[in-house]
């Protein structure tokens, strides 16, 4: 493989799993979610990177009271 495609993909993928980390920290440190069960969300965010975090994030995450 190229090396020039390789400093290409390298960011792309480190935001990916960061993504992915971070959705899954969130799930787990929700009390609920709208729509599914929790562990649904984690399996969807964590099949369907980024796309599945992008969807928890819009549809599953219920606002905090701050």
């Amino acid at each position: 493989m190229d090396n020039s495609l390789m400093a290409a993909l390298v960011p792309v993928v480190v935001i990916c799993v960061g993504f992915a980390v971070y959705c899954v920290a969130d799930v787990l440190r929700a009390d609920r979610t709208k729509h599914l069960p929790k562990w649904a969300w984690l399996l969807i965010c964590l099949a369907s990177i980024p796309m599945g975090g992008i969807l928890y994030l819009v549809l599953g995450r219920v606002p905090r009271d701050r």
